[in-house]
């Protein structure tokens, strides 16, 4: 397994830690009705949320783009080096929101996306 590929088994795992922290973040989560109860928080727990949410607006395409750079026999340090990149970003992305940290928040989410986009075009 290269790294690259070790880095979408990593990134399932930011979107559940998010959820985690949100679901744990105030008493009263309700395990019967769990988006209503997501729907109701506030502060950092709705934040966390919200990046969980996000996450999976972005975790297909960046499946994918590992999967087209290895197809696209890139050398394989840059599809890791940029994978690598891409994770990094994204947790970054998440404890930045859940700490209302906007500015750095938007620029970890920028470096995540470019990552992601320049896995497409690496190859060849």
């Amino acid at each position: 397994m290269t790294i690259a590929y070790l880095c979408i088994v990593i990134s399932i795992f930011i979107p559940i830690c998010c959820a985690g922290y949100a679901k744990f973040s105030t008493k009263g989560y309700n395990n019967r009705s769990p988006r209503e109860f997501l729907s109701s928080l506030e502060g950092a727990g709705k934040r966390a949320n919200f990046a969980q949410q996000n996450f999976y607006e972005t975790f297909p395409a960046f499946a994918v783009g590992v999967v087209v750079a290895h197809l696209m026999e890139a050398a394989q340090w840059k599809i890791d080096f940029t994978a690598v990149i891409y994770v990094t970003g994204r947790i970054l992305y998440a404890v930045f929101y859940i700490a209302d940290q906007h500015m750095l928040r938007s620029t970890a989410w920028a470096v995540a996306f470019g990552a992601m986009i320049a896995l497409y075009f690496i190859g060849g």
